[in-house]
């Protein structure tokens, strides 16, 4: 990191993509003490301005931060292999049958140190630093029992004391049934649940690990009642909530996190219009995953139209795990999420930076405006829907975290 503690740092006629919208003329904009102190146009901008600036660049694209509000980041193992299998015929539940699937990961997760874990999820972390994120949101739920899922909450703190970003965590302990709890006929998931509430959130709590919780409420996962349980478990401990919803058929998963007041719902590809109009009413943001879409190969949509046409804040994020979307690249989902689902690039990229704030409760991230943090990137462009446009590495010219420069690319300025 370049040390660029009580200077002030200086842009000019730079393209300003605020967040939500692209400002209609060339900008100057001054950081100073972790904050953007200056935000003006060009034709307002004077030498008193950059009076003791160290100037950083001129032209090029500035946006603020990416945000990826959804990943699992920490994990042990690789499923390469089924992914080999699925295309050369294997299906889901026989891959399953043979002990793979999630169940693989929750047992390469458990018999990984943290050490071990903390190694491997370092370089997923920097590939998403050197595409833009200062904000990422890692999950747990590859542990699936207390002492494995705080082991990675413990990595993901760990991790954003390590690297240059503010990591926010959540714990999905919710995520899938444990073997330990499978019995065929007789799986105990309301037993899993109540270890979920009564030890895996308190103990969570007890040790700060966790910043809001998580359910996966599916057919074949937990059902909206278990979910409920979840929410209140967390509600009583003072973490907000969050769900995996709507990704595999129409629960009212989505409906029940928003009347819990959900940050967010995510996927949300088999949504309903009382679904849309639940979160609308709540302030909840959707959360668009089109790498998981993409990679399972999916063909029912979210209802993007609808989310838009009532005005839900659309995020978009990798939901970078081992099995559904081993992608690490966040511009490349912005790309996806146009032209897969039909976000348009400004959509897109509100979805991963204001919008992708909002779903993690983050009310000052994820914009650009005077007083802001100072969590930037500039960007060798010439217009923000570029990002969208094309999946081209090496975009990145300058992140800037809590004010201090993290990446500076050796083009010339």
């Amino acid at each position: 990191m370049t040390s660029t503690a009580q200077q002030r740092l200086l842009w000019r006629h730079v393209t300003v993509f605020d967040g939500i919208q692209t400002l209609p003329e060339p900008m100057a904009v001054i950081v100073e003490e972790a904050r953007i102190t200056t935000l003006v146009p060009m034709r307002d901008f004077d030498d008193d301005h950059a009076a003791g600036c160290r100037e950083m660049a001129r032209g090029g694209v500035m946006t603020p931060g990416l945000v990826d509000c959804h990943t699992h980041l920490v994990f042990g193992g690789s499923r390469a292999d089924e992914f080999e299998q699925r295309l050369e015929g294997a299906s889901y539940a026989e891959i399953a049958e043979a002990g793979g699937g999630i169940i693989s990961t929750v047992r390469a997760t458990r018999e990984a140190s943290e050490d071990a874990l903390f190694e491997a999820a370092l370089p997923r972390l920097q590939a998403l630093i050197d595409d833009g994120v200062t904000t990422v949101e890692i999950k747990s739920g590859y542990g699936l029992n207390v002492a494995d899922e705080l082991k990675m909450l413990r990595v993901a703190r760990r991790l954003g004391e390590y690297l240059p970003v503010r990591v926010v965590t959540t714990l999905l302990g919710a995520h899938a049934l444990p073997p330990e709890f499978k019995g065929g006929s007789e799986d105990d998931s309301d037993g899993y649940i109540d270890l979920i509430c009564d030890e895996m959130i308190p103990a969570a709590v007890a040790e700060g690990l966790a910043d809001a919780v998580d359910v996966f409420c599916e057919s074949i996962a937990f059902s909206v009642d278990q979910c409920e349980r979840v929410f209140q478990a967390a509600e009583k401990h003072g973490l907000p909530i969050k769900a995996h919803a709507e990704q595999l058929s129409n629960l009212g998963g989505s409906a029940l996190a928003a009347r819990h007041g959900a940050l967010s719902a995510d996927h949300i590809e088999y949504l309903d219009q009382a679904g849309v109009e639940a979160l609308q009413a709540a302030g909840s943001v959707a959360v668009i995953l089109p790498g998981a879409f993409h990679t399972l190969r999916e063909t029912q949509a979210p209802p993007i139209a609808a989310l838009r046409e009532a005005g839900v804040p659309m995020a978009v994020a990798t939901d970078a795990n081992p099995g559904s979307s081993p992608l690490f690249m966040p511009t490349l989902m912005l790309n996806l999420a146009c032209t897969l689902f039909r976000l348009t690039p400004r959509e897109a990229l509100a979805g991963m930076t204001a919008h992708g704030a909002q779903a993690l409760g983050l009310k000052e991230s994820g914009r650009l405006y005077e007083g802001a943090p100072a969590d930037v990137c500039l960007w060798h462009i010439d217009q923000p829907a570029e990002l969208a446009y094309a999946v081209q590495p090496g975009r990145l010219r300058q992140r800037i975290f809590q004010g201090q420069v993290t990446t500076e690319a050796s083009h010339d300025a």
